[in-house]
């Protein structure tokens, strides 16, 4: 939103009034003074008026591990909720930045800034996701050719993207995946005849769930972890 527009919605001065505002140097932005009305600010914007704050918000990024059993919304009247987890004073203001199954565990990320969260979710960004799978029988080495190949699913009649299959053993395996549709990783093991009986999200993009974060515990994202997802 533009600033001057920022000013006048709230009601308070009229567009000339913003108008002059700005021309005498009395609203700041970040903590500089903007004497254009043009600037592009958002919700995370610090404005002042004076010495009075109009709009103060942090922009929150968590990084959390997450156990099975709870439900990836920030809401249900049934089952325990991935918000449920997060002590945080600002927790109602945070929504997903994608999904796991509640059956599922591993990476999840949440945040209020609704810009960074399309860049995380996006398809055209093909921003890899790493699962570490177990399975009901063996995995047959011709599995890892099929998954690269794509595999086709017929109710949304289309080919997944190529995915890399690493086989650590007979019945465990990392999945990398550039896509994230309804039980992707369930179903591509059930074109080949095996079922999954865990599974673990253990990266997306260049974020690692390590051991230094215990199952249903949170953190915040550093800067630098922040701004991977923003070019």
């Amino acid at each position: 939103m533009r600033l001057d527009r920022f000013l006048i919605r709230r009601g308070v001065h009229s567009c000339k009034e913003v108008s002059a505002l700005l021309a005498r140097g009395r609203i700041g932005v970040d903590g500089e003074i903007q004497s254009n009305g043009l600037t592009e600010i958002d919700r995370f914007s610090r404005i002042e008026l004076d010495e009075e704050i109009l709009q103060e918000n942090h922009a929150i990024y968590l990084m959390l591990h997450k156990p099975a059993g709870y439900l990836s919304a920030t809401s249900d009247p049934q089952h325990p909720t991935v918000i449920d987890l997060i002590d945080h004073p600002a927790r109602d203001t945070l929504h997903l930045a994608g999904r796991l199954d509640r059956a599922t565990t591993g990476l999840l990320l949440l945040t209020n800034d609704g810009r960074w969260s399309k860049r995380v979710t996006e398809p055209q960004k093909e921003i890899p996701k790493v699962y570490r799978v177990t399975t009901r029988d063996p995995i047959l080495p011709e599995t890892k050719e099929i998954f690269s190949a794509g595999i086709y699913f017929a109710y949304e009649d289309l080919t997944t993207l190529p995915a890399a299959l690493e086989i650590l053993s007979t019945h465990e395996a990392l999945l990398t995946l550039h896509e994230g549709r309804y039980h992707q990783v369930k179903r591509m093991f059930h074109a080949v005849g095996n079922n999954v009986l865990s599974l673990h999200r253990e990266q997306i993009g260049p974020l690692i769930l390590n051991g230094s974060l215990p199952s249903g515990a949170f953190r915040h994202l550093d800067s630098c972890e922040v701004s991977c997802f923003k070019s």
